[in-house]
């Protein structure tokens, strides 16, 4: 059983201890500044961007940095799952955009319209056209919601439906939802999509959630939990899929596979799904929508995507340890848009970007590049409110835990929910700021 006092002062340790590496790591950095006037762009001011630019701007003497985009506010989008269950405000995972830049960076708020990687030219919304020596994409993805039919977001909130994934508004207004299934019950269709997406666990924490909150209010027996996903497993790791289904089949949860969502009829509650045998037409109390996900336009009709895979979906080619790409060698990947088989989460964008700025920083050194990407990727996955699984693995799908014998990885711990619900957002921030 585990010492909860102990387990108190180990979660203290660690985190002094994060917060002393990652002072030593930024007093590193600051010893060594090279002296350029590279001009260097970067599309997206998300969590890769603008952790990028932070990193960049301590590392370089003398660069003409430009970060693209329109969005006034920052978006922490680990804590939207935590607004969709009531557990956090929507202002939670809001911030300003600027409140994050540093000096030395010059902000464009408009969009990237198109793309020439043979000219080295970056066209914005206004017309206004940038040059570069050196360019990183990290735009985000695209949620393409009117590929499922009947729906929209404006439905989010009402007749049961939910979709924590579109924005802080969205998840307060899914918790609306969510919140008179848990009291009332029903019938309960959790769905994700058949698409690579951000963070994969997302869609698992919502139904662990849901169904823990109703069950402690003492709704479980009115409350029918199903989990309908595209692939025929829960997860893409077979051990942690392995373990989800033993937890689903412990709480009651129907697991559906090879059901991908393809259209809803709001007003009679139904849900119609794609399957081997068929389409298949399920009716539900509350739905939680995640739908296909995408590349922007801008990438995809640039000619950087992969020409011979995720060919829907529209990711960037790029080496997958280097996130260079395999093309136009001044172009680097970054977070959701990398066209790499794991890493679309914010805790592997905190190990992306220092590889993109080693090898940004190399080719402007004319040196070999030594920092490389593995994968990593970690989902704090929430089992029940105040507990979790910290999961952490790599490319090839081995668990790669960051304390071993302090936190398992595959057992529901406080410790873990901690790390989520707390200690996840510090980390975050500090990302940000380029000091972790």
């Amino acid at each position: 059983m585990t010492n909860p006092i102990a387990t108190r002062r180990q979660f203290l340790g660690l985190a002094a201890g994060g917060a002393a590496a990652a002072t030593l790591a930024d007093t590193r950095r600051a010893q060594a500044q090279t002296p350029t006037s590279a001009r260097i762009v970067i599309i997206g001011a998300g969590a890769g961007g603008t952790a990028l630019a932070n990193r960049l701007v301590r590392r370089l003497a003398g660069a003409q940095i430009t970060l693209l985009d329109p969005r006034v506010e920052h978006l922490y989008q680990p804590g939207l799952t935590l607004v969709a269950t009531g557990l956090k405000p929507a202002k939670y995972v809001t911030s300003k955009t600027t409140d994050w830049l540093p000096d030395g960076v010059t902000l464009i708020p408009e969009k990237a319209a198109a793309i020439d990687p043979v000219a080295k030219k970056v066209s914005t919304d206004s017309g206004q056209m940038l040059d570069y020596d050196f360019l990183v994409v990290a735009p985000g993805l695209i949620l393409d919601h009117d590929a499922i039919e009947g729906f929209s977001l404006d439905m989010v909130g009402e007749n049961g439906i939910g979709a924590l994934y579109a924005g802080p508004d969205y998840a307060a207004r899914t918790w609306q939802a969510a919140s008179k299934f848990t009291e009332e019950g029903g019938f309960g269709l959790f769905t994700r999509p058949e698409t690579e997406m951000k963070c994969a666990g997302a869609p698992l924490k919502h139904t662990f959630l849901i169904d823990d909150i109703a069950k402690k209010a003492g709704n479980g027996s009115k409350i029918d939990v199903n989990y309908a996903a595209p692939q025929s497993a829960l997860f893409g790791v077979p051990i942690v899929a392995e373990k989800v289904r033993m937890l689903f089949k412990d709480r009651g949860i129907t697991s559906h596979y090879q059901h991908t969502l393809k259209a809803i009829e709001a007003g009679a509650k139904r849900a119609t799904f794609q399957t081997p045998e068929g389409a298949v037409e399920i009716d539900y109390d509350y739905i939680h929508v995640i739908p296909p996900q995408r590349a922007p336009d801008v990438i995809r009709q640039s000619g950087l995507s992969w020409a011979d895979k995720w060919t829907d979906q529209g990711w960037v080619e790029c080496d997958m340890a280097t996130l260079r790409h395999l093309r136009f060698p001044e172009i680097w990947a970054l977070g959701d848009v990398a066209g790499v088989p794991k890493g679309k989460t914010a805790a592997s964008v905190k190990w992306q970007v220092p590889v993109v700025e080693d090898g940004l920083v190399s080719a402007i050194e004319g040196k070999e590049p030594t920092e490389t990407y593995n994968g990593y990727t970690s989902c704090p996955m929430i089992t029940q409110v105040g507990r979790a699984m910290l999961v952490e693995f790599d490319y090839n799908n081995d668990l790669v835990p960051s304390f071993p014998g302090i936190i398992a990885p595959l057992e529901e711990l406080w410790i873990s929910w901690l790390m989520k619900e707390v200690a996840l957002k510090a980390t975050y921030n500090a990302m940000l700021r380029g000091r972790a």
